[in-house]
């Protein structure tokens, strides 16, 4: 048994993320285990850039409220105990309602392959994104 050491709390990479938004790492598992979980602190209205898992994420609420989006215009709204899976490949977005902070739990598995990424970015929200995210709300 072994107590792991708290990595210091990081602030959101602005290509990654808009808004104000910090993260705990709680886990990140070396061979033969690849399970990742942070615990991601959204303030109100932040969110994630459009991203991708090559496989797959679960998203687990612990307190406030927040949404998660795919891009074929799907929006669910998340509150405290609340798990959302998006599966290996499925490009989606998350984060805070804009009146609201919100924490999840974020869990992930690394590929097992240094050249193929954990997580794939790509480009900010635009603002039909966000509107559809409030009007499902």
């Amino acid at each position: 048994m072994e107590k792991l050491t708290k990595p210091a709390t990081g602030k959101g990479p602005g290509d990654w993320f808009v808004g104000e938004v910090w993260f705990d790492q709680i886990y990140s598992g070396e061979e033969p285990s690849r399970a990742r979980v942070n615990a991601v602190h959204f303030a109100p209205g932040a969110h994630t850039a459009w991203h991708v898992h090559a496989m797959g994420q679960t998203l687990h609420v612990t307190e406030g409220v927040g949404l998660v989006g795919t891009r074929d215009g799907q929006v669910i709204v998340m509150r405290p105990g609340d798990t959302v899976h998006t599966p290996p490949g499925e490009w989606h977005w998350h984060g805070a309602t804009a009146d609201c902070f919100m924490t999840h739990l974020a869990i992930w598995e690394g590929t097992g392959n240094p050249d193929v990424p954990e997580t794939t970015w790509g480009e900010h929200l635009t603002d039909t994104d966000c509107e559809k995210a409030v009007s499902a709300r």
